[in-house]
């Protein structure tokens, strides 16, 4: 097993200190070859916080209590509060790399916030990279010399840690963003090929991978209406236009627009435009 470490003032204690914004207590690395197992065992937690970055293989989390397992895999960081139940273990077979790091302050919260660490995550990913081992590494070392400064050094070692983790959550929601995008409008442009067919949305959503619920909810934030309020724009603004520009009996335009039921389309034509297609056609002529 490697082990490399350093602690503030050389003290292994936990603690708790408000006086500054934020305050690193330690930073360390494990690695293991031979050593068949590394348990860590805090039934009430620390006092401060704790990121602890899977670079390697892959780590047993215990979140909550000891009976859940979560197997973290590398590009994985974990992130542990004041407090909180902390049990996991590192086995050499899966052969485990981690970087950790402790840190306190008078407002780490607010700290891990704008860097798009929400109160509630505790795993996310950040994908493998050097800059991250190069930070953790610097950080250990600037605990060990002890330099001019190196409290403040240690501070914005970290604060760059938080920024290339921001960039990648950021990264993320875009890229989920554009892939959303990109499901929305082609389910707009599928609806205005086939608006006057018989469309079964939850045979399309899951054409597409998604269930009926999720696809429903995600368009609706995309369009502002929902799928089938979408389809109904499409026939009522069709059926509009040949009402205005042709002669065809209402039952046949009901019957273009995707209608079947003239009596149908009168009622949600109505619904729509406040009049029947009738009156419209007069009103319009």
């Amino acid at each position: 097993m490697y082990l490399n470490s350093g602690y503030l003032h050389n003290s292994l204690i936990d603690f708790k200190d408000k006086s500054k914004p934020l305050i690193i207590g330690s930073c360390g690395t494990y690695r293991l070859f031979r050593h068949p197992k590394l348990p860590t065992y805090r039934p009430r937690g620390r006092l401060d916080f704790q990121i602890i970055y899977v670079s390697a293989g892959s780590a047993h989390f215990h979140f909550d209590n000891a009976a859940n397992n979560t197997i973290v895999t590398a590009g994985h960081m974990v992130v542990f509060r004041p407090k909180e139940f902390q049990k996991y273990e590192y086995y050499a077979t899966d052969k485990t790399e981690v970087y950790w790091v402790h840190f306190t302050g008078g407002n780490v919260k607010n700290i891990l916030r704008s860097y798009g660490i929400k109160d509630d995550m505790r795993v996310f990913y950040s994908g493998t990279s050097l800059e991250y081992e190069r930070i953790f590494k610097r950080m250990i070392y600037e605990l060990q010399s002890c330099r001019k400064d190196y409290e403040e050094m240690l501070v914005l070692l970290l604060r760059h840690l938080f920024i290339l983790i921001h960039r990648q959550l950021t990264r993320q929601l875009v890229l989920k963003n554009e892939f959303l995008d990109g499901e929305m409008d082609l389910a707009a442009q599928y609806f205005n090929a086939n608006y006057n067919t018989e469309i079964n949305i939850k045979e399309y959503a899951a054409s597409r991978g998604m269930s009926i619920s999720w696809f429903i909810r995600n368009f609706k934030e995309y369009t502002g209406i929902t799928p089938m309020q979408y389809i109904i724009s499409i026939r009522v603004t069709n059926a509009q236009i040949l009402l205005e520009t042709t002669n065809y009996p209402v039952a046949e335009i009901g019957h273009i627009v995707g209608y079947e039921n003239p009596l149908y389309f009168s009622r949600i034509f109505h619904k729509q435009k406040g009049f029947s297609p009738s009156q419209y056609r007069k009103l319009r002529k």
